[in-house]
C-alpha cells in the first residue's frame, strides 16, 4: 500500500511522535531512519509527501533532497524539511534544493499537520489546531 507520508527521521522519540500525530490526523505512514533507506523506500513506492530530517546517518537530508529533485519520478514530490538547526542558511539551502516546506524543531504538532495538509492540497480541518469547532466558532 502506498503511504501518504514517508517520515525520514533518526531520532526515535521524534519519529514515534510524528507517526502518532500523522496517523491520528488520518494518514498512513511509513518510516525509515537514514538517507539511503529513504531513497530505497521512495524508489519502491513513491509516497504522497516526505518529511525529511536534515541530519541523518549515511546520507544527509540535503543529499536525499538533491537526488530526489534530479529524478524525473520524484521531481515534483512534496518534501517537508525538518531540522533542529533552524539557521537561516539551512532554510536557504533547503529552498535552493527544491524543498516544498520547512519546519524547525522543536515544532508544534499542529504545525506539522497543517504543513502536511497544505502539501497534500487538503483543506484545513476546522476545530483542529486552534481549538475552535464548527459548532462553537467563538470557543
Amino acid at each position: 500500500m502506498k503511504p501518504d507520508v514517508l517520515i525520514v527521521e533518526d531520532e526515535p522519540s521524534i519519529l514515534s511522535s510524528l507517526e502518532f500525530i500523522l496517523r491520528h490526523a488520518g494518514w498512513t505512514t511509513r518510516s525509515v531512519t537514514d538517507g539511503e533507506a529513504a531513497l530505497r523506500a521512495i524508489s519502491m513506492v513513491v509516497p504522497r509527501v516526505v518529511i525529511l530530517d536534515v541530519m541523518l546517518p549515511k546520507q544527509s537530508g540535503f543529499d536525499v533532497l538533491k537526488k530526489l529533485r534530479l529524478d524525473r519520478n520524484t521531481r515534483e514530490l512534496p518534501i517537508l524539511i525538518l531540522t533542529a538547526k533552524g539557521q537561516q542558511q539551512d532554510k536557504r539551502t533547503a529552498q535552493g534544493l527544491g524543498a516544498t516546506g520547512f519546519i524547525t524543531k522543536p515544532y508544534a504538532n499542529s504545525e506539522v499537520v497543517d504543513a502536511v495538509r497544505r502539501l497534500l492540497g487538503e483543506a484545513p480541518v476546522r476545530g483542529g489546531a486552534n481549538g475552535k469547532s464548527e459548532e462553537d466558532p467563538e470557543r
